[in-house]
C-alpha cells in the first residue's frame, strides 16, 4: 500500500512540475544574466562546448530563453565529437539542431583541430583554447560567454578543458569586461530527477543569490533538437533527456576568474 501512496505522490509531483514549466515558468535573477550594462543593441552571446550535442544535452533551456528575447547567439564546438569515427556526421547533425534552436548557421563554428579530439584521456591545452576563444569573442563582438563548470556536468575531461580554457581566456583580458557564467553540475539525484529539479533549483538561488536559473519554457523544443543527432540518439541517451534536470532548467553561476 505504502508503494502505491508513494508513486501516486511522485507522479502528481512530477505533473505539478510540468505544469509549472508550461503554465507558469519564470526564470530568477533574468536581468543579472541579461544586463550587461551596455547599449542594449549589444546583445552577442556565445556558448563554448566541447562536442556536438552539448548544446541540445544541457544548454537547451539558456539557448531557448535567450533565443526568444531577441540574442544574437553564437556557438563554439571545439571538437567534432570523433571519438567514434563519426566527426563529419555529427557536424552536420550540430548544424540540424542549430537550426532548431534558432542559432544562425552562420554563428556556428565548429573545430576539427589536432590538439582538441574528443574522447576520454585527450588533454587539450589550454593556451590554444585561450587564443581560438579570444579570437572568437573579438570578431563577433561578444560581450557574454557561457560554457560547462570545472565538473563538466559529467566530468568529461573534454568538458572541463573547456572551462579552463575560458578561465584562462578571462583571467588574461580581464580588462575587457566580459562577462561569463558556468552551468553548474548537480549531484546524481538532482541530475536525474527532471522537471521536479526545477523546484530544487528555485530553492537553491533563494540560498546563493549569485545564481541564475532559467527554466526551459519549451521543453519539447529541447527533444527536438537532440532528435537531430542521430548517431547520438540511442534509447540510453532518449532516457537521458526525458529525466535530466538540464532538459528542463539550467543554473548558471559568475565565474569569476
Amino acid at each position: 500500500m505504502a508503494w502505491i501512496v508513494v508513486s501516486i505522490s511522485l507522479i502528481v509531483i512530477w505533473v505539478a512540475s510540468l505544469c509549472k514549466i508550461f503554465f507558469g515558468a519564470t526564470s530568477s535573477s533574468k536581468s543579472t544574466l541579461l544586463d550587461d550594462g551596455k547599449a542594449s543593441h549589444k546583445k552577442n552571446v556565445m556558448f563554448v562546448i566541447a562536442h556536438p550535442d552539448d548544446e541540445s544535452m544541457f544548454f537547451s533551456p539558456t539557448i531557448n530563453y535567450l533565443a526568444s528575447n531577441a540574442y544574437n547567439l553564437h556557438i563554439l564546438c571545439l571538437s567534432t565529437g570523433n571519438a567514434d569515427g563519426m566527426g563529419s556526421i555529427r557536424k552536420d547533425e550540430l548544424h540540424q539542431a542549430c537550426a532548431v534552436l534558432k542559432v544562425p548557421l552562420q554563428q556556428l563554428k565548429i573545430l576539427d583541430h589536432p590538439s582538441f579530439q574528443d574522447g576520454f584521456g585527450q588533454v587539450w591545452s589550454h593556451d590554444l583554447l585561450t587564443k581560438i576563444i579570444e579570437e572568437e569573442v573579438t570578431n563577433h563582438d561578444i560581450h557574454t560567454i557561457i560554457t560547462f563548470d570545472n565538473h563538466g556536468v559529467s566530468g568529461h575531461c573534454n568538458h572541463r578543458d573547456v572551462h579552463r580554457g575560458v578561465l584562462k581566456f578571462l583571467q588574461t583580458n580581464s580588462g575587457r569586461n566580459i562577462k561569463a557564467w558556468e552551468l553548474v553540475s548537480l549531484n546524481i539525484f538532482r541530475k536525474y530527477c527532471g522537471p521536479v529539479d526545477i523546484w530544487l533549483s528555485i530553492l537553491s538561488a533563494r540560498k546563493h543569490p549569485s545564481e541564475v536559473i532559467i527554466i526551459n519554457e519549451q521543453p519539447r523544443k529541447s527533444f527536438e533538437a537532440m532528435a537531430q543527432h542521430l548517431s547520438q540518439w540511442v534509447w540510453f541517451r532518449k532516457l537521458f533527456v526525458s529525466f535530466s534536470s538540464y532538459t528542463y532548467a539550467n543554473t548558471l553561476n559568475r565565474i569569476n576568474p
